[in-house]
């Protein structure tokens, strides 16, 4: 613990990581939400049903999938295992000495790859836009949406 008014610490253990490992446990559950989301955008531009755009984002089918593999990229990063709580799978270590663990590691090297797979469908989302965008020529977006496309096409094209 710290006393910073008295200038002192005391270490009284404290070694049992229940509560950073909740707190880890919910945001991996938080942040997946943004990657649901997103992969139901990426459905809405994919399907020719739901956005009047051709299927999967792309002219001539067949041989050219269009968007089809990065969609189910999209879909299928398993984030929704990843997000079942660690802090729930305590188990007995050190030869049954310490009765409970609170997974707090686990968690938070779960949370750090359930964020890195966000990034991958929110990354698979703005690529899809942009094509759709393409397809609506020579109709414009927002000034600001217009230089996000033109960073995006100036590295992908």
């Amino acid at each position: 613990m710290v006393f910073a008014e008295r200038g002192e610490t005391i270490s009284g253990g404290n070694f049992h990581g229940e509560y950073p490992a909740k707190a880890l446990d919910f945001l991996a559950i938080a942040v997946h939400e943004l990657a649901s989301i997103s992969e139901r955008r990426i459905e809405r531009l994919c399907n020719p049903s739901l956005s009047e755009l051709p299927a999967f984002l792309v002219n001539e089918g067949g041989l050219n999938s269009g968007f089809m593999i990065a969609h189910c990229t999209a879909a299928a990063l398993e984030n929704k295992v990843l997000c079942h709580p660690s802090s729930v799978d305590s188990l007995s270590t050190s030869a049954a000495t310490e009765d409970h663990v609170s997974m707090g590691g686990w968690a938070a090297r779960k949370a750090l790859r359930v964020v890195e797979h966000v990034e991958q469908v929110l990354a698979i989302e703005l690529l899809a836009a942009c094509q759709g965008i393409e397809f609506l020529r020579p109709l414009r977006t927002t000034t600001p949406l217009e230089k996000v496309y033109e960073l995006v096409r100036s590295v992908v094209k």
